[in-house]
């Protein structure tokens, strides 16, 4: 479910969280709410934590590629530094950031700025990951996504490392993870079970209409 406010008042502000599982879509839905906000004509800035170098230095992408221009910061401080004539503020990899980034994201609603964050929930242990419970519980608007478990094909709330490390924070893409389903994950790291999915053809999206009419 998608919990996005529809209503838009200029005087007031308030903070969104997008959170999920790794794979889970949450970078993807920041953009394309930084995007709306951008159509409807209300400056936006995106920022992400300079840990997250995974595919750009500066610009904010999801796993799909879907990028946008965005600033990197060391600390959660720096945002509120960056982002004074915003109106809409969206923050990246919230899971990054130390627990300042709580009183940050209050600073900015108090200041009437709409809030957007992504993050991840759990870390790879399956334990909520700081500071994205305190987040999501001063948040007006939650939604939680998930992704499709790469050893069941079943709905994934959980991000199953991969590799052999023991640091709660690893960033990695699908070379250290896999999204599992509950009865699929295996803290604190397992063997990979994922397989090679290949692109969808358009001969088999033919056969699937004509099998459904």
């Amino acid at each position: 479910m998608i919990n996005e406010p529809s209503f838009l008042p200029n005087h007031a502000g308030w903070i969104e969280v997008v959170c999920g599982g790794m794979f889970s879509g949450k970078t993807e839905e920041l953009i394309r709410r930084a995007r709306r906000a951008h159509i409807a004509g209300q400056s936006v800035i995106i920022v992400k934590p300079a840990l997250d170098n995974r595919y750009s230095e500066s610009e904010v992408v999801s796993h799909n590629e879907t990028t946008l221009p965005g600033l990197t910061v060391d600390t959660a401080d720096q945002i509120i530094l960056l982002t004074s004539s915003a109106k809409v503020v969206c923050i990246d990899e919230a899971q990054f950031f130390d627990n300042r980034i709580v009183e940050v994201a209050n600073t900015l609603a108090n200041d009437g700025k709409r809030v957007i964050i992504a993050g991840l929930d759990m870390d790879y242990e399956g334990k909520p990951f700081e500071p994205m419970p305190q987040l999501l519980a001063i948040a007006e608007y939650v939604t939680k996504l998930h992704a499709i478990c790469a050893e069941s094909g079943m709905m994934a709330n959980f991000s199953q490392r991969v590799v052999e490390n023991e640091d709660q924070v690893l960033v990695g893409e699908k070379d250290a993870y896999e999204p599992r389903a509950r009865h699929c994950f295996r803290p604190p790291a397992d063997q990979k079970r994922g397989k090679i999915i290949p692109p969808l053809t358009q001969t088999q999206l033919d056969s699937t209409n004509k099998e459904n009419d």
